[in-house]
């Protein structure tokens, strides 16, 4: 008796049929075909080509969502937390566009495809920016008014590093430099200065 077709098996097949035929080419019955089933039985799991796609997405966001979780050590102080939370996002995207660029590319078209997906991705990754920040205004290390707003600063203060518009300037010898400049700035400025609150008070 064959096995039942699950949601999971159905996204892992579109991933590979997403990388052999790119996101313009892809269709539902590839993915059919790959997993020896008629697309009627890919439709009874997402309803739509846009559903599936959007879950594929999904899926490959959470791997990077649950990579990026942050680890919180009382003995490690969050200048140090978020530093290193900096560069393994830096890293991780420079690993995907060097290593695995097709897929990268992919990725990257089916991302802007939809705003919810965009929406999705920022919130989990900014949310961690958040707790990070809090951890250090709880230890006293880091000073802010508005740790949400501190947090969606930080991430736009870092876009170079991490937004796949920029991928090309990722293979500057200098680009490492130019990183390490950047948080020390953000750290110095998250211990001395307040960034403003939504009202505009200081």
């Amino acid at each position: 008796m064959a096995e039942a077709l699950t949601a999971e098996a159905i996204l892992a097949a579109t991933e590979e049929v997403l990388r052999r035929y790119g996101p313009a080419k892809a269709t539902v019955v590839d993915v059919a075909k790959a997993l020896g089933v008629s697309h009627g039985s890919v439709y009874r799991h997402f309803a739509t080509k846009a559903a599936l796609r959007e879950a594929v997405t999904r899926r490959w966001l959470d791997a990077i969502h649950e990579e990026m979780e942050p680890e919180f050590d009382r003995e490690v102080p969050a200048s140090r937390m978020l530093g290193d939370w900096l560069q393994k996002l830096f890293d991780r995207k420079r690993r995907s566009h060097t290593e695995d660029l097709e897929l990268f590319t992919t990725f990257r078209t089916l991302v802007g495809e939809s705003s919810a997906v965009v929406e999705y991705h920022l919130g989990h990754l900014v949310g961690q920016l958040e707790r990070i920040i809090q951890a250090g205004v709880d230890t006293r290390e880091f000073v802010t008014d508005d740790v949400g707003r501190t947090a969606q600063a930080v991430w736009d203060a870092t876009q170079v590093f991490h937004h796949p518009a920029h991928a090309q300037e990722w293979g500057n010898p200098h680009i490492q430099d130019a990183f390490d400049a950047v948080v020390s700035l953000v750290v110095a400025g998250l211990r001395y200065n307040r960034i403003p609150s939504a009202t505009g008070d200081a």
